[in-house]
């Protein structure tokens, strides 16, 4: 099956929440008029898009439909598709790896899929023919370390770690370092999904940032947050919140396949104005993929 089948398969519950919603306010309504467009906007919140973004889709949709004096209700359904692809496709969704070596930081919240999806990029990266080195820096729960030791072994990349409540800094200091003296292609970053407040949280991660900079000035960085697609607009908030204690240059939006809430997708490119660049529609470790938001518009809407 290629990865577009599978696509297609894992976003079918999201393609129903969607465009199943859509399709019954096209059927009630024949007349483009404001009623139309304000059950479009419940539709696409019931959806999981969210309300500043469905809001923003349907004043878009207002605008276009005065501008271009549309009276026929399957051109505004074809406008609609339009406007969500336009948020999808705006932002560049590869990954920053063009120094060697570079460096991908993993932030997110415990059993949003962080660990799994670590293992899984690692594992595409070697088949790539990169060397890569992942560092255990959730160094508060001794089910990440073992869980990551699991993941690199299975996808035969090298590891580094220390005992469970060592300094994480200390752990991303001594994995830079075999980074340089080893010659790898990509270093791997794992950090503490929860802390006790926001504020550890922010110092941690802030500690960890400084030795990147000081030690590879020059290495291409991403810091990559890891959000449960299961989980709707919980997903938001959450990446909300990490954007506002560290610079997320990307996002990995996991489970994927069976969830109807995959339409958060289009709410978290608009609102945070931060790139999908990997998704997960399978347990298997090649169903980790780079996000193409063709491919994703494309299997929402045929």
């Amino acid at each position: 099956m290629s990865f577009f089948d599978k696509l297609k398969q894992g976003l079918t519950k999201t393609k129903e929440a969607i465009t199943g919603k859509v399709n019954e306010v096209f059927s009630n309504f024949r007349k483009v008029d404001e009623e139309l467009l304000d059950e479009l906007e419940e539709a696409l919140i019931l959806s999981d898009v969210g309300v500043n973004t469905a809001s923003k889709i349907v004043d878009n949709l207002r605008k276009r439909i005065k501008l271009e004096k549309i009276e026929d209700a399957d051109k505004v359904k074809d406008i609609l598709k339009e406007e969500i692809s336009n948020i999808l496709i705006e932002k560049e969704t590869s990954l920053n790896l063009s120094t060697k070596p570079s460096v991908i930081l993993f932030v997110g919240v415990n059993g949003a899929g962080k660990t799994t999806s670590i293992g899984k990029l690692s594992a595409s990266l070697k088949s790539q023919g990169k060397k890569v080195l992942v560092a255990a820096a959730d160094t508060f729960r001794a089910a990440a370390i073992e869980q990551l030791e699991v993941w690199a072994n299975r996808a035969n990349v090298d590891l580094i770690k220390r005992p469970e409540g060592s300094d994480p800094a200390s752990v991303v200091f001594d994995a830079i370092t075999k980074t340089k003296n080893d010659n790898y292609d990509v270093l791997i970053i794992d950090t503490a999904g929860r802390l006790h407040t926001k504020k550890n949280l922010m110092e941690e991660l802030g500690k960890i940032q400084r030795i990147i900079d000081r030690e590879l000035p020059n290495a291409d960085q991403d810091i990559l947050i890891v959000l449960d697609g299961t989980t709707g607009q919980n997903a938001l908030i959450q990446a909300k919140e990490f954007s506002e204690v560290t610079n997320i240059t990307g996002i990995v939006l996991t489970k994927l396949d069976g969830t109807a809430k995959g339409g958060v997708v289009i709410g978290i490119c608009d609102e945070l104005n931060v790139p999908v660049k990997l998704i997960g529609v399978g347990e298997k470790i090649e169903d980790l993929q780079v996000f193409d938001a063709k491919e994703f518009a494309k299997a929402l809407f045929e």
